[in-house]
């Protein structure tokens, strides 16, 4: 995350902290225009030195990187800055994924589906919106253990275990962060937490793209919680790490935009995470099904969703609606949703 706050402190956040703290070193007066001898004078009593984050990318601080009473290495700035990277990257990459998969994969058959929420687009926005700068409050902590120098982040490709680990990284990120997403998903299943934490995103029995972190915010850190902890334990090359955020973020919309085209025993697709959010208790794995399989908690889904003629069918709903409503009484009382799709009625169950 460094590499994106250093981009950051040099085209936005270095002209932010000139304007709201400036330093005043007398007998000087800020304004708009600052003699060279001035600015020299003042670069000279600055105790910041610039030192890059990165040898692939070199920013120059240009002058307004001396101009603010907090240098880039105060921490209450870089905790601040951190927290606006975290909210706003977040919500950039949020909206516009979820907005691509929603114009041009979504299928608003969807809208139809009797267990489909009145307003639920509105809802899960406005739900992730809510829960997003909660969200990054609790990452900023992790963000800011990394720039300061307590993570296992490189930047050569020479510093890493070697050059086969960069490559193998990225398998040994997915596999790791597939088994803890498993088991934190799995314990925000249990009755003790469940319905305080989860069940707020399992309101969306039919979710679209826009659910992806519609999240308690608790919950959506919670889950969250092995991709921050990794660089923490392995080493991982920063750009990597920055590719892989983005990565989370957009298989996160993936599971839930509603496409079924991965029918593959191992991969965890939206198909998948479909028979999760109906069922309830199945697949609670984010990439592959491997700890599903070993903990009894698969479920193959039905053939009937890769098949266009019988995916938004009126039998396959009838049978989804039929189990779930018995599970939601299992799991939840009564279901207290209120859908937009047409209800079936009981003859028709």
């Amino acid at each position: 995350m460094d590499i994106a706050l250093e981009f950051l402190d040099t085209f936005v956040f270095d002209y932010f902290y000139a304007a709201l703290l400036p330093v005043r070193p007398a007998p000087y007066i800020l304004g708009d225009g600052l003699s060279n001898s001035t600015m020299a004078d003042i670069k000279a009593a600055s105790p910041w030195v610039h030192h890059s984050t990165t040898q692939f990318l070199s920013l120059e601080p240009r002058d307004a990187a001396y101009l603010s009473q907090w240098n880039r290495d105060n921490p209450y700035r870089q905790l601040l800055s951190l927290f606006f990277i975290t909210w706003f990257g977040g919500a950039i990459i949020y909206f516009i994924v979820s907005t691509i998969s929603y114009v041009f994969v979504f299928d608003k058959t969807t809208f139809k589906h009797p267990k489909f929420l009145k307003n639920q687009v509105r809802m899960e926005i406005r739900q992730a919106s809510l829960s997003m700068p909660g969200m990054a409050i609790l990452t900023v902590p992790f963000f800011f253990a990394e720039i300061r120098g307590y993570s296992k982040l490189y930047d050569a490709l020479d510093a890493g275990p070697g050059m086969w680990y960069n490559f193998l990284q990225f398998p040994f990120f997915i596999l790791f962060t597939d088994a803890f997403v498993y088991f934190i998903h799995r314990g925000l299943h249990h009755p003790s937490v469940y319905k305080t934490l989860h069940k707020p995103h399992h309101k969306w029995i039919m979710p679209s793209p826009y659910a992806s972190i519609a999240f308690h915010p608790v919950d959506g850190f919670l889950q969250s919680t092995p991709y921050h902890i990794f660089p923490f334990l392995f080493p991982l090359q920063k750009f990597a790490y920055l590719g892989l955020f983005v990565f989370v973020q957009i298989w996160t919309v993936f599971i839930h935009d509603g496409e079924y085209v991965a029918n593959s025993p191992v991969i965890n697709g939206a198909a998948c995470h479909t028979m999760h959010h109906l069922y309830f208790n199945y697949n609670y794995g984010q990439y592959t099904t491997l700890w599903d399989r070993l903990g009894g908690s698969y479920r193959k889904p039905n053939d009937e969703l890769f098949r266009r003629e019988s995916k938004m069918g009126q039998k396959e709903w009838e049978r989804q609606v039929q189990e779930m409503e018995r599970l939601v009484k299992e799991v939840e009382g009564e279901d207290d949703r209120t859908y937009g799709g047409e209800e079936l009625s009981k003859k028709d169950i």
